[in-house]
């Protein structure tokens, strides 16, 4: 499909609407079976398949399952074999030391023409043990192609996927999804997919550049809302999630598996996104991050920035996140007697936030930019520059929009260790630290 046609095609799109529901669909009428997943003789010729996303036997609340009717299925493949990781990076992270500096990078350079999604993406760094099923890992990713005849699939986690320039069309085993800046798409662990970059309003070529966390752990969900009450944050009635749509093609296709950190791959003589109907709630899915409810303060004080998570991984401890998405949306400042922009503050927690379009209200004075990021392992202190202090411990605290911005952070309960070549990076910016240089002595002794 050409960059025109994805276009076209991404206008057209329907969903499904809803989070963790327990969805169906069907792209051939009377394809999905009725009162049964594994009937004898399927309908439509179809092979019934179960993709299974958590463990039989975990709670129902946190069970992911999805039924799958397929031309082909997904065990007629030939043998997998070893090929290139290129930039990709995989958890343990053992090729530098966690490092407690603040660090803060520019945006990618520009790929080299001809580089897809897959072949675009590059590792930050990351925590855990994939095969474990434990911690994380932070991707960026760079593109001036769309994925031909090459369909990826990550075994060792689901991805979440924040584009910051240009669109993405993804192609999916469940259906179609159209992922845009300013929204964010999910592709499950294991679900195979494909990349297409629509072609630019201007008629030039797409091109693609964005964030992508890689959670090796519990899926992601909505959190709990506790005090807030039944309404806010992340409505689940704004998550789409595709209606089924199948590729019929007789030809060679080379599917990438990521297992255990690696990359492996085998040439199909089919597509395997080939599924023409499905039910279950193992599912892509896409969120507009602009429907996000902020909640905040009518009174005092700068709440904790957890009341921005959109969605969380639970670990083994409760209220503790393997991994939490958090965004900073468009909102009002209103607090009475208090320095609005996000504190000073040193966190048990490790902190990576990238910037999808305009400024970050705690860094105003420039470097964090688009398509950057940031990264405040645990305990290293950090908080506004010097600009964003002194401008906001001086001005009249009337009713004030933030509308400009919208930044995002990946947090996680352990640090975040470096690859090489982020540690090693050309758009590392060294001078850092500079930004909270001059914060000058206040203290009045009496």
């Amino acid at each position: 499909m050409h960059g025109d046609d994805a276009h076209k095609t991404a206008e057209g799109l329907t969903y499904l609407s809803g989070f963790g529901n327990q969805h169906s669909s069907e792209a051939v009428p009377g394809a999905l079976p009725q009162g049964r997943n594994s009937p004898q003789r399927a309908p439509a010729g179809l092979y019934a398949e179960q993709l299974s996303g958590t463990a039989f036997t975990e709670p129902r609340a946190q069970n992911r399952r999805s039924w799958l009717y397929r031309i082909r299925p997904s065990a007629a493949h030939p043998r997998f074999t070893r090929t290139g990781n290129g930039a990709i990076r995989t958890g343990p992270f053992t090729e530098s030391v966690p490092d407690p500096n603040r660090l803060r990078w520019d945006p990618l350079p520009e790929p080299p023409a001809g580089t897809d999604f897959l072949a675009g993406l590059w590792t930050l760094g990351g925590n855990g043990d994939a095969t474990q099923r434990t911690g994380m890992a932070v991707h960026l990713y760079h593109a001036d192609t769309s994925m031909t005849d090459r369909v990826f699939g990550d075994a060792d986690g689901e991805l979440l996927i924040v584009p910051e320039r240009g669109a993405l069309l993804l192609h999916t085993e469940f259906g179609r999804l159209y992922a845009g800046p300013g929204e964010v798409a999910l592709i499950p662990r294991g679900v195979r997919f494909r990349v297409e970059l629509p072609q630019a309003a201007d008629g030039r070529p797409g091109a693609a550049r964005g964030y992508v966390c890689e959670n090796y752990g519990r899926p992601f969900e909505l959190p709990e809302l506790g005090p807030i009450g039944a309404n806010g944050l992340a409505n689940a009635r704004d998550f789409r999630a595709p209606v089924a749509a199948f590729e019929d093609t007789d030809r060679p296709v080379r599917v990438i598996s990521k297992f255990c950190g690696n990359l492996w791959e085998a040439v199909y003589d089919h597509s395997p996104l080939d599924v023409v109907a499905w039910h279950g709630n193992h599912l892509p899915y896409v969120y507009d991050l602009r429907c996000f409810n902020v909640i905040g303060t009518i009174s005092y004080d700068h709440p904790d920035p957890s009341i921005f998570t959109v969605l969380t991984s639970p670990s083994d401890t409760p209220g503790l996140a393997g991994v939490d998405f958090v965004v900073f949306a468009p909102r009002w400042l209103v607090g009475e007697d208090t320095f609005r922009p996000p504190y000073f503050h040193r966190n048990v927690m490790s902190e990576y936030m990238g910037l999808i379009e305009g400024a970050y209200d705690a860094k105003t004075g420039g470097g964090f930019v688009p398509g950057g990021g940031s990264l405040h392992n645990m305990m290293s202190a950090h908080g506004p520059d010097r600009e964003t202090f002194e401008r906001a411990s001086a001005t009249e605290l009337a009713p004030q929009k933030i509308e400009d911005g919208l930044a995002f952070m990946f947090e996680t309960r352990w640090p975040l260790v470096l690859t090489a070549q982020a540690a090693g990076a050309g758009h590392l910016q060294r001078d850092y630290d500079d930004v909270w240089q001059g914060l000058e002595r206040h203290f009045r002794n009496g």
